[in-house]
């Protein structure tokens, strides 16, 4: 689906009116993803029509002590923080500290440079499915999404494309989309996250950065996406079966987020 054109914030795009097949869709207006909020205005039109009531932010302390979330009007936030293990285990990885290495090229070429910096996305997209704190996080994002009477919800990480990008991907294969339509929805962020970081982009590669080490930082890779579905089939052999033992959701709460979740198209 086309990004919601908000200027406050970053990435922005409904999971609504994607296609499930069978003549269904995703409904729209009840779950949203983005970058962060925190030049978030919530009098901006755009915003302010969507009636978010809860935003679940994907992000570590400190991302979220950095940079505080702005909320819409009348929304509750709950933190369901993907990566708090990772810092005490092997260090946070680049989806988390995105910022300073692209202020830092010779940091980024020390730890990534070598086509190392797609290997480590890899890694963290299979923390994803496996890490206990990251299936805390998502556990707790579809339990919202399947409460009865829940308002829009939206979701979001610090660039809105990978914590996030993986969320989507659990939510809209859940609701049975197929292989096509998850992955051109899991690409289709790069070009707003281009957009975004285009500036650091340009302050790294002016400082003799590589720049193809910068776009594998930004954006978001079929490879980045198949580590995470391959851990899946690896571990639980569907996404079904992940959702119910890897994340503990239970069969009832799938449900209630397909019903809510699903429209039959005209």
């Amino acid at each position: 689906m086309p990004a919601i054109p908000a200027v406050s914030v970053a990435n922005l795009r409904d999971l609504g009116g994607l296609p499930l097949g069978a003549g269904r869709a995703v409904r729209s207006g009840l779950a949203l993803r983005s970058a962060h909020l925190d030049r978030l205005d919530p009098a901006e039109p755009v915003v302010a029509a969507l009636g978010i009531r809860t935003v679940v932010d994907l992000r570590t302390e400190t991302e979220r002590g950095e940079r505080p979330d702005h909320l819409p009007a009348g929304a509750r936030l709950l933190v369901a923080d993907v990566l708090a293990d990772r810092l005490a285990v092997s260090g946070l990885p680049p989806a988390a500290r995105l910022k300073l290495l692209l202020s830092d090229p010779a940091l980024a070429e020390e730890h990534l440079g070598g086509g190392r910096v797609r290997e480590a996305f890899a890694r963290t997209y299979r923390t994803f499915v496996s890490g206990d704190s990251a299936r805390a996080a998502y556990r707790a994002l579809l339990t919202e999404l399947g409460t009865p009477g829940a308002g829009p919800l939206l979701f979001h990480c610090s660039a809105g494309k990978d914590r996030t990008g993986w969320a989507a991907t659990v939510v809209l294969s859940l609701l049975g989309a197929d292989e096509e339509t998850v992955r051109a929805e899991y690409l289709a962020v790069n070009p707003a996250v281009r957009q975004a970081f285009a500036p650091m982009v340009e302050g790294f590669t002016a400082q003799g950065g590589d720049p193809e080490l910068a776009l594998d930082l930004i954006g978001v890779l079929p490879e980045y996406l198949e580590a995470g579905l391959d851990e899946v089939a690896v571990r639980h052999g569907s996404m079904e079966k992940y959702v119910r033992e890897g994340l503990g959701v239970p069969d009832e709460v799938t449900e209630l987020i397909r019903e809510r979740l699903t429209v039959h198209s005209a």
